[in-house]
């Protein structure tokens, strides 16, 4: 087993997203990058944290590569904009890479270096690449959230 971790935006439909992948083990929800221990939701949301919301994803390397997961990663948010996925804005939302070995960061520079030369977006990406530090969960009502709500759907 191995472990991914995106920022991506909100982290409600990207969980939904991984949680649909083969191979992909199980998702938490969870705040990572910031200066604060154990923060809470609602102190995240006010952006003075600077923590992003994330997703950490055990997946089955045998079966989904990190490579792979990537490049849905890239695929499922504008990763142009900065602190910024669609209405919601602040750093919060910004989309990045915590990476969590050395082959972690050197791929993931290489896939981000990729896309950039195959100008599928028209503006530079902003995709932060940090190494993994701090990963904090979320709360539990954010857990697999929008199959709570009836939305989308997590096994």
């Amino acid at each position: 087993m191995a472990i991914a971790t995106f920022a991506a935006g909100c982290f409600w439909g990207i969980e939904a997203q991984f949680r649909q992948v083969i191979g992909v083990v199980s998702t938490r929800v969870g705040y990572m990058g910031g200066t604060t221990d154990a923060p809470t939701y609602e102190a995240v949301c006010t952006g003075t944290t600077e923590h992003a919301e994330v997703i950490e994803i055990t997946f089955d390397s045998n079966i989904v590569s990190y490579e792979a997961l990537l490049e849905l990663f890239w695929k499922m948010h504008n990763p142009t904009t900065l602190n910024r996925q669609g209405p919601d804005i602040g750093t919060q939302y910004r989309s990045a890479i915590f990476y969590h070995d050395e082959q972690q960061q050197i791929t993931a520079i290489e896939s981000k270096q990729k896309l950039a030369k195959s100008m599928y977006y028209p503006n530079p990406i902003v995709t932060e690449i940090t190494e993994r530090k701090n990963f904090w969960p979320a709360e539990e009502y954010h857990q697999c959230y929008l199959e709570k709500k009836g939305l989308g759907s997590c096994h």
